[in-house]
């Protein structure tokens, strides 16, 4: 069996990603185009499918991590802040956008909330991951013949 955590989050973020555009109740809300997606950052992203990308990584998150909650997962996505001449300090990501996305997997039946201690990933959610996960490691392994005794 294939789990996300045998798999590159680089190989399996565009294919997840692309998995929850097809899904109606993951999509970003209006105020999605100008947000930051924390206060040490700049400027908003500039990709134009960065929800679903980051609802990936949060589902993936939510997966590995097992039960997690929006402070957890804002601090996982944080970074440091440029402060001028003072030293950098850590700062949390945005929980807004963070909120959002769950509530939005919640939705999906892809994750769901957990005895006051955060949420983890529902049957279904580990079901899409698990066969996303062993189709994007068949893919791999069909460019590089080594991998295939992880199958």
């Amino acid at each position: 069996m294939t789990h996300p955590r045998d798999v590159p989050p680089s190989a399996l973020l565009p294919r997840l990603a692309t998995e929850l555009k097809n899904r109606a109740a993951v999509s970003p809300p209006t105020w999605a185009a100008f947000v930051k997606t924390g206060v040490h950052k700049e400027r908003a992203p500039t990709q134009d499918d960065w929800w679903y990308m980051r609802s990936a990584s949060v589902l993936r998150k939510i997966y590995v991590h097992g039960n997690i909650g929006i402070s957890r997962l804002s601090a996982d996505y944080g970074g440091k802040r440029d402060r001028g001449s003072a030293p950098y300090h850590a700062r949390k990501g945005s929980r807004a956008v963070l909120r959002e996305i769950v509530q939005q997997l919640e939705h999906a039946g892809l994750v769901q909330a957990y005895k006051n201690k955060g949420r983890r990933v529902s049957g279904e959610g580990q079901k899409l991951l698990d066969t996303l996960s062993r189709d994007t490691l068949k893919a791999l392994a069909e460019g590089r013949p080594e991998l295939a005794k992880y199958l």
